[in-house]
């Protein structure tokens, strides 16, 4: 089941998944630390980035910056319209970083011009596309839509915008219908040899979605 990172967790929390597939380390790392992952803990599979899209008459002259916190104050101080998804996803959870990042209150009143949508990421860009809006991204998605959108990528490439994704089984101990084995043998392929030449092997037009990372140790 395709699903954002919140609702992810809370079917994992529920046991009502095996495995979960997340990007958001923090939110995983409560999710261990609460016990709802197996003893096998989190393990990191791939990553990408965050960017940030907008139109691309870009009226809040962010293109070609590299500090997104620097771009957000920039959006802000033009007024320019922001769509967000306000969905718990990953995505939200790494623009509301990024907004502290920026030493702007997430929870204040941005006014009109900032738009939460409560839907998932494709919803979202096509809402930001429709009324020329910024947006943050991940570059899977956006790869995925771009060419139909009319947005442009302005701001890519600060560290704070890394886009990791971790795998987690779920607790067959507090859930005794989780498939313990099964979901053991979809860790270890999605992080061994076979799993990772996939992922780096999966493309779109072209362009890879993925880097596939399960060796890296702090990932």
């Amino acid at each position: 089941m395709a699903c954002g990172t919140g609702q992810a967790l809370d079917i994992g929390r529920r046991g009502e998944a095996d495995v979960v597939i997340t990007h958001d380390r923090p939110a995983e790392e409560r999710f261990v630390a609460e016990g709802f992952a197996a003893p096998c803990g989190r393990r990191p599979v791939m990553y990408n980035d965050f960017v940030l899209a907008g139109p691309v008459t870009d009226p809040a002259n962010i293109r070609g910056l590299h500090d997104p916190a620097e771009a957000l104050r920039r959006i802000v101080a033009a007024r320019a319209p922001f769509i967000s998804r306000g969905d718990r996803s990953g995505t939200y959870t790494r623009e509301l970083r990024l907004w502290q990042l920026a030493g702007l209150d997430p929870g204040g009143d941005r006014g009109s011009w900032y738009r939460t949508v409560g839907q998932s990421m494709l919803p979202a860009l096509n809402t930001a596309a429709a009324q020329q809006a910024y947006i943050l991204t991940d570059r899977g998605t956006w790869t995925i839509f771009h060419k139909e959108c009319g947005l442009d990528v302005l701001v890519e490439g600060d560290r704070h915008l890394y886009n990791q994704y971790g795998v987690m089984v779920v607790n067959p101990v507090r859930f005794p219908q989780v498939k313990m084995k099964a979901g053991q043998a979809f860790m270890d392929w999605v992080t061994g040899p076979v799993g990772q030449a996939a992922i780096a092997s999966h493309r779109f037009q072209g362009e890879q979605l993925f880097v596939p990372n399960a060796s890296s140790f702090d990932a």
